[in-house]
């Protein structure tokens, strides 16, 4: 059999789709380039970008559901190998042995597969999606004999070096392996652990939210903090006080920066763990979800030789990718563009990214001090969280920089008076700051389940915030209903909505010593702009998102 000709592929998708990359480097078997990488830089979903595979290669097409209901062979292959390399051996009814795989030129995969089963499989293409939803199905997490060792070890509260041996062993190092799995496969952006007083309790934070996901049977808690520890470099004796450490570790064929934070409670030690993926693609601006005129005006301001532009929200709210788009945005080589983070999340080429470390006096202010000396041309401030900060930024922006930050604000107006608190005066403020963006996250709704309904008088009845942000009778909404490639949810991703306040004349008139968020809000959008409920609204009724979500992360005004 002649192997497929990857090469040949990329280039003729590339040509159809318009997507401008060079075939030579997204050849390769697997999730780590190869075809995935061509998936995911084109707009395709994964079914389309399935169909095209299977027609270009001439390889049946199998579905989800047919998957499902085949007989499994996962057992005989190690499930590291199954989920890197994005496969699933299965049987369907009357028929022999299959490969579904979604990417063909694969011959690894295909070649070792043929080994294990003892002949070579039949090959039919599936979605990545659909093979990573049905090996989270079908693929049982409980290594029984690992598991029954480790449940039958003693473990003594002062025994460090029996804890140590046991956190090392092989079935503690694959459960906290298959937890980082797990949590890459769901797109999670934080892993909880939690001890309880008779068990320990593993949740996920996806698209915002937590879901709890099974909890590594017969595998004594210590023992699994304890790995934790030792992969941040933490001292895995100290039980009474907070710890904080780093690690970088591998799941899923990417490498993965973490933050631990261990914390004492009651039950013993719960430990956080934020997950900051290394090679995730930055996202293009128009990606981020800005209206039109939104993203025109941001672009205004970013032309703009010196300023400051804002980016407010609470925790969790996107403000750090946003910044990061822009970054990507205005890195050119003309420019000198210096970040002080904590922590630096996203690796930017050509950016100077430098990591605050308060311990040994590296903070926001400092790092800018000597950032003015370094002659740069854009600034980025992870966060002006201090009246010092606050007051350094300003100067720098005053003096010929782009200076670009974030704020804890719950509008985008509510900026000015929070600046105002920390010290900063009035007539600076007016000279500096340039624009002031708000934002929140939404889950957007899965593409293959969402469903759609027109609104009604009983919908408006039982909730009057429907009518408050603008909905009327007839409009369509969609909703979310559930399918395994949610995981039943009915959402799957987020999207930001924005608002974006441009400090014009009118605007700037009202920034004084006393100025109220409510008067500049209410002449922001008097000279439109869109607030974030409007933003959402749009959002809403072109299927992004629900009116449910909406209303869940804005507040009406």
């Amino acid at each position: 059999m002649t192997p497929p000709n990857a090469h040949e592929f990329a280039a003729r998708f590339c040509q159809k789709v318009g997507l401008k990359a060079e075939p030579d480097k997204l050849n390769g078997p697997g999730g780590e380039g190869g075809l995935r990488k061509l998936w995911e830089l084109s707009d395709l979903s994964a079914s389309e970008f399935a169909d095209e595979v299977a027609r270009f290669f001439e390889l049946p097409r199998i579905m989800l559901q047919e998957m499902m209901t085949a007989e499994s062979k996962a057992q005989q292959f190690s499930r590291r190998f199954l989920r890197e390399m994005a496969v699933f051996p299965c049987q369907p009814a009357d028929s022999g042995p299959v490969l579904v795989l979604a990417d063909p030129c694969d011959r690894a995969s295909i070649q070792a597969a043929a080994i294990v089963l003892g002949a070579p499989p039949a090959i039919k293409v599936a979605s990545f999606e659909d093979i990573v939803t049905v090996l989270d199905q079908r693929l049982d997490d409980e290594d029984s004999a690992g598991a029954e060792a480790a449940a039958n070890a003693s473990v003594q509260d002062d025994d460090i070096d029996n804890l140590r041996d046991l956190a090392s062993g092989a079935p503690v190092v694959r459960a906290v392996n298959d937890m980082f799995e797990t949590a890459v496969e769901l797109r999670a952006s934080d892993i909880h652990i939690e001890p309880g007083r008779s068990m320990l309790v593993v949740r996920m934070r996806v698209d915002g939210l937590l879901r709890t996901v099974p909890t590594p049977s017969g595998i004594p808690p210590q023992a699994v903090i304890s790995r934790i520890k030792i992969l941040a470099g933490l001292n895995i004796a100290e039980r009474r006080l907070p710890q904080d450490g780093a690690a970088r570790v591998r799941a899923s064929r990417s490498e993965i920066d973490v933050r631990v934070a261990i914390m004492p409670t009651q039950h013993g030690e719960s430990a956080v763990i934020r997950l900051l993926p290394r090679d995730r693609a930055l996202l293009s601006i128009e990606k981020l979800g800005f209206l039109a005129g939104d993203q025109e005006k941001l672009r205004r301001m970013l032309a703009l030789p010196h300023g400051m532009v804002i980016v407010t929200g609470p925790t969790g709210s996107g403000k750090t990718t946003t910044l990061a788009t822009v970054l990507s945005l205005l890195n050119q080589p003309t420019r000198k563009i210096l970040t002080i983070e904590d922590p630096v999340e996203y690796e930017i080429a050509g950016i100077c990214q430098s990591q605050a470390k308060p311990s040994i006096g590296l903070t926001f202010a400092t790092a800018l001090r000597a950032f003015v000396r370094q002659d740069p041309d854009v600034i980025m401030v992870g966060e002006v969280r201090d009246s010092e900060t606050a007051h350094v930024a300003v100067h720098a922006a005053l003096t010929g920089h782009l200076v670009l930050t974030t704020l804890h604000t719950e509008t985008a107006a509510a900026a000015v008076p929070r600046l105002l608190d920390l010290g900063v005066e009035a007539f600076l403020l007016r000279s500096t700051l340039r624009a002031v963006v708000a934002q929140r996250l939404v889950r957007q709704l899965c593409d293959r389940c969402k469903t759609s309904r027109p609104l009604t008088h009983a919908d408006i009845e039982a909730d009057p915030r429907y009518a408050a942000v603008g909905l009327a009778v007839g409009n369509v909404i969609f909703e979310p209903a559930g399918c395994e490639r949610c995981g039943g949810v009915g959402y799957r991703g987020r999207i930001g909505v924005f608002e974006v306040l441009e400090m014009n004349e009118e605007v700037r008139a009202l920034v004084e010593e006393k100025s109220d968020w409510e008067s500049i809000d209410k002449v922001a959008i008097r000279q439109g702009m869109t607030t974030m409920i409007e933003d959402g609204l749009a959002k809403c009724l072109s299927g992004m998102t629900s009116a449910a979500e909406i209303l869940r992360v804005t507040t009406v005004r």
